[in-house]
């Protein structure tokens, strides 16, 4: 089973990982309690010296990469928007799936505001998701994006076989979750992770 880096319930010392695919259609699933939040001060976790402010697409998630990036990795447009919600699929935030009908292949994008709002987003969340271990197993650091902390975590490495988590700090309290499935192993689907990730950094940076 694919799990989708993002954590997604953080309430009550609980977390959520999102999610898994079935035919290129992202749906979380529950990923058990993390004993502690995260600690800001952990000196593992990367720091964002230039947070970005995501608030303008919490409404529109999709809005945040243009046609132009989708279009030559073949995603659809528009993309399939989905508010943050209660259930499992929406605890983490916002966020846009794009699937490649019939191909068993898609990208989804996660804005983790709820994550955030709940005193346990950032990159710190995800450490401390991995450290307590139920379903956050692998966790590497990954390149920046566009001069931002970022890494690779799943409940497992899964990135030889096509699919790839990347988690983006765009604030010390606020990450951006991309996963890629269904793709010909680690270049392709973690460079159409790292594409998609770009592409959201720079609309949020305005250029």
């Amino acid at each position: 089973m694919g799990v989708v880096a993002v954590l997604m319930a953080l309430s009550a010392g609980s977390v959520t990982a999102c999610t898994t695919t079935t035919g290129g259609t992202a749906s979380p699933s529950p990923a058990g309690s993390v004993s502690s939040g995260p600690s800001s001060a952990d000196p593992e976790v990367p720091k964002v010296s230039a947070p970005l402010d995501a608030s303008k697409y919490v409404a529109d998630p999709c809005g945040l990469v243009p046609e132009d990036v989708l279009t030559p990795l073949r995603l659809p447009v528009p993309g399939e928007k989905r508010p943050a919600g209660n259930d499992p699929r929406t605890k983490a935030g916002p966020s846009c799936v794009w699937r490649i009908r019939g191909e068993g292949t898609g990208v989804s994008m996660t804005l983790g505001t709820s994550n955030r709002d709940r005193g346990a987003g950032g990159l710190a969340g995800l450490y401390a998701g991995y450290r307590q271990g139920t379903f956050i197993r692998f966790l590497e650091r990954a390149p920046d994006v566009e001069g931002y902390p970022a890494i690779y975590y799943d409940l497992a490495d899964e990135r030889s076989m096509g699919s790839c988590g990347l988690g983006v700090g765009i604030a010390d309290d606020l990450v951006v979750d991309v996963y890629a499935q269904g793709y010909n192993g680690e270049d392709d689907s973690c460079g159409t992770a790292a594409r998609i990730a770009a592409a959201m950094i720079k609309t949020l940076k305005g250029a």
